[in-house]
């Protein structure tokens, strides 16, 4: 268990360093080519001294996410020895997994990508579609998905407390439709300094000691990496922001969130695990809804909902405490789901 210790914690800390070192020589460049965020009219009037702030920074912990996790897979598998064999189960079905994840959520920041780089050529705050983005990370699901079912996932998923379930065709329809609905729900929790980087760290924290506990130390070590790497990020996000991870970096974060929510056989625990993200995503929602159905009438003051709270009084950095303890008090509940019911 010593190795195991030692392996998550060097993922961490070689993700860490990456991203924030990237940090260092990234900033700069983007600085350089004038890629500045546009701040929103209709936002927070405060968020006006944000503007120009470089966006597109989610580079440094995709960098960081996808060289530490592909390092470490394949050192777990080529040189993990007998030792971890006889502890560690079915490290090229982790493997598989792992990569076919990465590609997911390597989509997911492409798209992302191509949205900044629209924005930051027409100078506004206008990217992509909402059609143009559902069609793509739809067809970015589907793959995903398809591959999966090429690698022997089937159509069963793990249930705490109630075990496994097979949902036959349906799988597919559910399972594109909740990696469509996080990963935009990761999006728009993108908002404030250091909140997206701050919640998926403790999101995936939670995930590597889930993981650890199914002995699986290639997600393990892949959840370690996004851990660290969100920590290097947020040296350059935390309030007050240097940069913005831009929906390069929060489209590839729901990548890789629903990714290693498959990965451990149970997207059930992105309802706990992300109850911060789909707070997010159902106060927009209700708040469209509530705004046609009442010809104008708000449920919230501003959303998403951490604008809500800014505009209650509440400060960029108590949001993000807040959250992230909201984070990581179901994160506890998701482990302890998993410990007892699986």
């Amino acid at each position: 268990m010593l190795v195991y210790g030692i392996w998550t914690f060097c993922a961490a800390v070689a993700a860490f360093l990456i991203s924030a070192v990237t940090g260092k020589f990234l900033i700069p460049y983007l600085r350089k080519l004038h890629f500045g965020q546009t701040i929103l009219e209709d936002g927070p009037k405060w968020h006006s001294s944000k503007q120009g702030t470089p966006i597109m920074g989610g580079i440094m912990f995709i960098i960081a996410i996808v060289v530490v996790t592909v390092v470490s897979t394949l050192l777990y598998v080529f040189f993990g020895g007998n030792f971890i064999e006889t502890y560690f189960s079915d490290i090229s079905r982790d493997a598989a997994f792992l990569f076919a994840g990465l590609g997911l959520a390597v989509a997911n920041g492409l798209i992302g990508f191509i949205d900044d780089y629209t924005k930051v050529v027409k100078k506004r705050n206008l990217g992509l579609t909402a059609i143009q983005k559902l069609v793509l990370q739809f067809l970015a699901a589907g793959i995903y998905l398809a591959v999966l079912g090429i690698l022997g996932y089937g159509t069963a998923t793990v249930i705490p407390f109630v075990g496994t379930v097979d949902l036959g065709f349906f799988y597919y329809i559910i399972a594109a439709v909740v990696i469509v609905g996080v990963v935009n729900a990761v999006n728009l929790t993108d908002g404030i300094d250091g909140l997206d980087g701050s919640i998926t760290f403790f999101v995936a924290v939670s995930f590597m000691l889930i993981a650890s506990k199914m002995y699986s130390l290639g997600i393990t070590a892949a959840s370690a990496a996004v851990a660290g790497a969100c920590l290097g990020f947020l040296v350059w996000n935390f309030h007050p922001a240097k940069v913005f991870m831009g929906d390069t970096g929060s489209l590839f974060l729901g990548g890789i969130v629903c990714a290693l929510a498959f990965a451990v056989n149970m997207p059930i625990l992105l309802l706990p695990l992300g109850i911060v993200y789909l707070c997010e995503m159902f106060s927009v929602m209700l708040q469209v809804s509530y705004f046609k159905l009442t010809h104008g009438k708000r449920l919230f003051k501003m959303s998403p909902i951490h604008h809500h709270f800014e505009m209650c009084g509440w400060s960029e950095v108590k949001i993000v405490g807040v959250f992230s303890t909201v984070t990581a008090l179901f994160g506890a509940v998701a482990f302890l789901l998993v410990f007892f019911g699986v």
